[in-house]
């Protein structure tokens, strides 16, 4: 348990894995270790493309030695072994070679990758110089399917444990034409980015699934078949229960893109008129200012944005967080609620 801990601790965004595999692939293999759903093959077909070369992958759950290290042919009196042409082209010019779940594979696979991930080999035919050797795979508590690697294997590799950063995601997200409606609630409730896996086989939250959902949505949308019962089937069949019944709620009350939440705290005017949808943003800046995220205002802001608020609100956002907001500045705010509370 410590050691996941400490590897979590280690780990990387996709982004800072992207810049060093561009810079140490050519040399030395990697091996991407990540919760499924967060974008591994997405990232390494991104950064080959970014530098002009070509990507081939092989999916480690779907081939057996032979598809490594090449079948036996006779040429005089000898044996000699043809690697794949996946492998090892006609044309010696350097590509990216992607082993996507390489920890699935089975332990012969695995031993089949050796002198591959380590010396650039298969049996005598070496990979054509500047060739890159990634590979990805999900951890062995993602409940994924992962067998134990040996260690061979992982000696012969640089593992990176990645890890979601929201802000990289929505710089993605935003390149890439996810939703708007999506990026503000991401933008929102970060946790909603990535949730755990759950124990029983049911969908839940990744950069994966909202990224696949949006496009969902867009589709739908261009054929005239999006309304509340579609949204609601879609997001349901894609995202953790919790993060569906949200984001579908707050999409059919049409309140459109979720501000920053300092703007709500900056002008109370702009809160939602409906009430699901104030619950839902008071909510989110109970969650900011318990985090620490608003340090940065002035009492005055505080204050005013807590005295436009009714009692009822008021309470919500103040009970079990009176030093929070104390420590904020609130004192004014929260004195005239105690003398309205007290004088009812």
């Amino acid at each position: 348990m410590d050691g996941t801990r400490a590897a979590f601790d280690e780990a990387v965004t996709l982004r800072q894995a992207k810049k060093l595999i561009q810079c140490m692939a050519h040399e030395q293999s990697f091996l991407l270790l990540s919760a499924p759903g967060m974008g591994k093959s997405e990232m390494v077909y991104e950064a080959a493309r970014e530098v002009g070369l070509p990507c081939r992958s092989l999916l480690g759950t779907q081939i057996a030695p032979e598809d490594v290290s090449g079948v036996p042919r006779i040429i005089g009196e000898r044996s000699v072994f043809c690697p794949p042409r996946i492998l090892l082209p006609e044309q010696p010019e350097p590509f990216c070679l992607f082993l996507d779940e390489l920890p699935a594979c089975a332990p012969d696979v695995q031993k089949a990758f050796y002198s591959l991930l380590l010396e650039r080999r298969l049996g005598e035919h070496a990979l054509p110089p500047g060739t890159w050797v990634v590979a990805a795979g999900n951890r062995l508590q993602d409940r994924a399917l992962v067998r134990a690697m040996s260690s061979a294997l992982v000696n012969r590799v640089t593992i990176l444990q990645l890890r979601i950063d929201t802000d990289e995601w929505l710089v993605w997200a935003q390149q890439h034409g996810v939703r708007v409606e999506i990026r503000s609630f991401i933008r929102t409730i970060p946790d909603a980015l990535m949730r755990p896996v759950p124990a029983d086989p049911v969908p839940f939250s990744t950069p994966r699934a909202w990224a696949q959902l949006s496009r969902a949505l867009d589709m739908a949308e261009r054929s005239n078949l999006l309304d509340n019962e579609t949204r609601r089937a879609l997001a349901f069949g894609r995202l953790s229960p919790e993060d569906a019944v949200v984001f579908c709620a707050l999409a059919e009350e049409s309140i459109g893109a979720i501000r920053p939440l300092e703007d709500y705290l900056r002008r109370p005017d702009l809160l939602p008129k409906s009430d699901s949808a104030r619950w839902f943003v008071l909510d989110c800046i109970r969650q900011h200012v318990r985090d620490g995220r608003a340090a940065g205002l002035k009492p005055a802001v505080i204050n005013r944005f807590l005295k436009s608020l009714s009692a009822e609100h008021q309470l919500i956002l103040i009970t079990g967080m009176v030093g929070t907001w104390g420590a904020l500045g609130a004192d004014k705010a929260m004195l005239a609620l105690l003398r309205k509370v007290t004088a009812a």
